[in-house]
């Protein structure tokens, strides 16, 4: 019983997931809105989790351009979510692009994306550079562009833990305060 209160207490800071503001990017090449599959299921796994998707883009892999409509997104929306551009071929360019931007970044997406991808696809997981970070008071998720990958990390990774993480982000206080929150909340 004890156990539990700790995660009851944390998830209470959580915001309702309608408030929870998420813009959508692909970042590709080759694809069109038509046959942006990964982008539609990105959309669809967002609403169906019930957060609030602002806006949608498909942009070309030109890192200058996605970093600056990332960092113009960050600033209206409670999170980014970037699909594409995270293997390592040539033009596999977001990470590059976009975490040049990250505040702080969070190792631990990217660790339990590519461990739960290997449980499904095996040793092609470690050649994901999938990564999160903080840009402003957002937070962005760079996602392969694969609708599989794209599914699984929203199922179990964004959906479950993006409005608790946003509602840490939107607390008031000192930056470093927020992880002692269940010591001294009035």
């Amino acid at each position: 019983m004890a156990s539990s209160a700790p995660v009851a207490e944390h998830r209470s800071f959580a915001p309702p997931a309608g408030s929870v503001r998420v813009a959508l990017v692909t970042a590709s090449d080759s694809r069109t809105p038509a046959d942006n599959e990964g982008g539609r299921v990105l959309r669809e796994r967002i609403e169906a989790a019930g957060f609030q998707v602002t806006s949608e883009s498909l942009l070309a892999e030109d890192p200058a351009a996605l970093r600056d409509a990332v960092a113009g997104l960050a600033r209206d929306a409670d999170a980014v979510i970037v699909t594409g551009g995270t293997g390592i071929a040539p033009r596999d360019r977001t990470p590059e692009a976009v975490g040049a931007l990250f505040e702080r970044r969070l190792p631990g997406f990217g660790e339990l994306f590519r461990m739960l991808s290997f449980q499904e696809v095996g040793p092609a997981a470690m050649l994901s550079r999938a990564d999160a970070g903080v840009v402003g008071a957002a937070l962005v998720f760079l996602l392969p562009g694969s609708p599989a990958a794209v599914a699984l990390a929203v199922e179990r990774l964004i959906a479950p833990e993006l409005a608790h993480a946003v509602g840490q982000l939107r607390r008031p206080g000192a930056p470093g305060d927020h992880h002692h929150h269940h010591h001294h909340e009035r």
